[in-house]
């Protein structure tokens, strides 16, 4: 069987088409490859529009959101490299917090 990709038609607006064949152009890339990152991008952020989502409604549960951080403590003192821990605070849904970057977490 071939490496190759199989290939498809989908109908899109003229709108849309000529978004897509500016950016293809702007980027010296087929128009294919813009759409296809399109995809993926919007897939990433279904998927981090998810976990936000999953981690509001942990949040919203007390004992669970203590039982969170809990087992995660466990985990922050695992690794003894010497390397500075990193903050990954901004992935998480915060109260109150919609002006810290100017954008939102699915943003």
């Amino acid at each position: 069987m071939s490496g190759e990709q199989k290939h498809t038609t989908i109908r899109v607006s003229t709108v849309t088409r000529d978004k897509i064949a500016q950016i293809a152009e702007q980027e010296g890339r087929p128009m294919t490859a813009v759409i296809d990152d399109a995809v993926s991008d919007y897939e990433h952020k279904k998927f981090v529009q998810a976990c936000a989502a999953a981690v509001a409604r942990t949040q919203a549960d007390p004992e669970a959101w203590a039982d969170y951080l809990a087992e995660t403590a466990i985990f922050d003192n695992a690794v003894a490299d010497g390397l500075e821990p990193e903050d990954f605070s901004h992935l998480t849904p915060q109260e109150h917090d919609e002006n810290r970057s100017g954008r939102h977490l699915a943003d």
